[in-house]
């Protein structure tokens, strides 16, 4: 089986091409964000992905793999679902976490982020808090 040739990739450029999301909500469509976000190569089942916005994201989970989530600039609150309650991560410029495969999470942004994630698909989404 033959590999692609690697290559190397600048986030610094890939976050400079981006707009930032000023206003995300738990019901932003995949348009309206998508000036937001960028995907910067194929890993394994899913992607590398970059982001920059501020704002509340829809619930998510991923059902095949574990999601790492890595702030580049600013700073976030993930909450994670754990049974009926939803436990608060912050992370900070330089922090990261690895999200378990299958748990629901969200972010909480208030002055704005930008993330490096990467993310295995399918992704699930809910704008509610799913039961």
């Amino acid at each position: 089986m033959s590999h692609p040739e690697p290559v190397p990739i600048s986030i610094d450029e890939a976050m400079a091409a981006l707009t930032f999301l000023p206003d995300r909500t738990p019901t932003t469509t995949s348009d309206e964000s998508k000036d937001a976000f960028a995907r910067l190569c194929d890993y394994r089942d899913g992607a590398v992905f970059v982001g920059h916005w501020a704002g509340n994201s829809e619930w998510e989970r991923h059902s095949v793999g574990d999601e790492i989530v890595i702030v580049l600039q600013g700073e976030t609150t993930i909450f994670f679902q754990d049974g009926d309650h939803d436990r608060p991560g912050r992370l900070t410029t330089g922090a990261f976490v690895v999200v378990p495969e299958g748990t629901w999470h969200r972010f909480e942004t208030p002055e704005g982020v930008k993330i490096l994630s990467v993310t295995p698909q399918p992704t699930d989404h809910s704008p509610h808090r799913p039961s």
